[in-house]
């Protein structure tokens, strides 16, 4: 099914069933997802990301990196919460371009030289997604985008920035930008506060049929630190200094 050449729809179903299998992590299905990237079918390409956020190691970072200019806005959300659950520094960068909203050229004037604009994303969905993932990297690079995301005009934007410098530096000083430039200003170790990160996952609670006797529980995931995070940052929540 999943490599079914004439049915795009049966590879999609295929590669999601492989993904959530218990063998789903074994190297050939690693290499199918890995090659599935490169499907011309949207859907494929989603699944395959899907596979790497539940089995992808930090060598695979590159190729998920690649989808985050993908056309289609699934694939690109995809590759965003993939790399939330891949840690690799090589990701820094188009994560921080896909965190911000795309800056349109400006022509020059009598008044102004003009602007060549700057890359961005288009959908707050994923720079929501990509502010989160950057929440992982105790850089000095991220902390001034993540600020600047903080007014986007979408409140998910600035929440998931918001987080990620809570994460990185144990300091909470809301949305208010003023006041993050100014700590940032005068602090020589921003990072001295700094807990691990842990990546989102989907939980909920039970609806009132899943407790009848063999009705499947909801599909719950255990939320935990990237593949490939650096070992020696604790978790946030086992009361150990970060």
């Amino acid at each position: 099914m999943a490599i079914d050449p004439w049915d795009a729809d049966a590879r999609a179903k295929g590669t999601m069933l492989l993904a959530n299998g218990y063998f789903g992590g074994e190297p050939p299905y690693r290499a199918l997802y890995l090659d599935r990237t490169g499907d011309t079918d949207p859907n494929v390409r989603a699944a395959a990301l899907r596979g790497l956020a539940l089995h992808g190691q930090p060598e695979d970072v590159p190729v998920i990196i690649d989808l985050l200019d993908d056309e289609n806005t699934r694939v690109r959300l995809e590759a965003a919460r993939t790399l939330q659950r891949v840690h690799n520094p090589e990701a820094v960068d188009a994560l921080i371009v896909h965190s911000r909203m795309p800056v349109l050229p400006t022509s020059p004037t009598g008044t102004s030289p003009g602007s060549a604009g700057l890359p961005g994303e288009s959908e707050p969905i994923v720079r929501a997604e990509a502010a989160n993932a950057l929440g992982q990297y105790a850089e000095p690079r991220v902390i001034v985008p993540l600020i600047s995301a903080l007014d986007d005009r979408f409140l998910s934007v600035n929440e998931a920035a918001r987080a990620s410098l809570i994460t990185l530096t144990g300091q909470d000083f809301g949305l208010d930008r003023k006041a993050w430039f100014a700590w940032y200003d005068q602090t020589e170790t921003p990072f001295a506060g700094r807990t691990a990160y842990v990546y989102p996952a989907f939980s909920r609670d039970k609806f009132f049929w899943e407790y009848i006797p063999f009705v499947p529980a909801p599909p719950n995931e255990t939320a935990s630190t990237p593949a490939g995070f650096p070992p020696e940052v604790s978790r946030r929540d086992d009361g150990s200094p970060g």
